[in-house]
């Protein structure tokens, strides 16, 4: 059975490993992994199956929210939703071009048009896609989120933001959920994680996988250079995958309460299950991966 925590003072049970939809966002978006109709119905489903009860989406993400509504409205009460605003997009021929627009009417257009899309009457979690504390609090955006709470139509609100933004709204103490990105081989974000924790906001981590490792889909070459000098693999034991240490280290933080990671692969999935079920790394090893990172990255 999957691990799960409270995250933070939302009070929701959630499944140490969530699901990143973002690999479904369809054609004509950006990048690689694009996925057909069947291939995203029957992973959303497989998602579910698997225990996993935290799936996080957004309006800029291609047709994530569509597919999302198609498939998984059915079993709405099965899985806590969460999705941003203060998107704006446009749809070139073959390419999504995005932007985020602090503004009222984009916040509520874009809650309107998520509900419709995922054919549900409200939200678990809205979260801001960026943004910094100051511009927020003066286009009066907290508030509206907050009217959205009284209404019904959202249950909690959050942000995904990172350095330099992060501490300003953290400091703003509003937020039940930070949305953050760390992984052992970029984890200047570590001090951010324990300060959002320690005062009581949910924690979701993003990147946990995506964001390092020569076995990621997505090659990043600079963290592979970070693995290869801190020379991790030695550290791998017998059937662990780079993905699974980097998966598990994740999921040691204290204030990790979920570790959101997008894969439109069911070898993946299964792998990213097993590494997620066996939990935190042993104290040991966590420190020898943390101690060779900044050794690295500092030296």
């Amino acid at each position: 059975m999957l691990p799960n925590k409270i995250l933070g003072k939302t009070g929701l049970r959630v499944t140490q490993l969530g699901y990143g939809s973002m690999g479904l966002r369809g054609p004509k978006t950006w990048g690689v992994r694009v996925v057909d109709e069947s291939q995203a119905d029957r992973m959303l489903n497989l998602v579910l199956d698997s225990g996993i009860n935290f799936i996080d989406t957004s309006p800029d993400y291609g047709i994530c929210e569509q597919r999302i509504g198609r498939y998984l409205s059915h079993r709405r009460d099965e899985f806590i939703l969460a999705t941003k605003c203060g998107c704006v997009y446009t749809q070139h021929e073959n390419h999504l071009e995005i932007e985020h627009h602090w503004d009222p009417d984009v916040i509520e257009g874009n809650l309107k048009a998520s509900l419709g899309r995922m054919k549900t009457d409200h939200l678990d979690l809205l979260q801001f896609h960026g943004g910094d504390a100051e511009t927020l609090v003066n286009a009066g955006l907290i508030d509206l989120l907050k009217r959205f709470q009284e209404k019904g139509l959202i249950r909690f609100l959050g942000v995904s933001s990172k350095l330099p933004n992060l501490r300003g709204l953290i400091q703003l103490g509003v937020f039940d959920t930070f949305q953050i990105p760390y992984s052992c081989l970029q984890p200047e974000h570590h001090e951010m994680i324990e300060l959002a924790g320690q005062g009581g906001s949910g924690v979701i981590v993003r990147g946990g996988i995506a964001h390092g490792g020569p076995e990621a889909v997505i090659q990043r070459p600079v963290l592979n250079d970070v693995w290869q000098e801190a020379k991790l693999d030695e550290l791998l034991d017998e059937g662990m995958t780079r993905a699974a240490l980097i998966l598990r280290y994740t999921l040691s933080h204290p204030h990790c309460h979920t570790s959101i990671v997008g894969t439109c692969d069911e070898k993946h999935l299964a792998e990213n299950l097993e590494a997620a079920t066996a939990g935190p790394l042993p104290e040991l090893l966590y420190q020898e991966v943390t101690k060779r990172i900044h050794r690295t990255i500092h030296h």
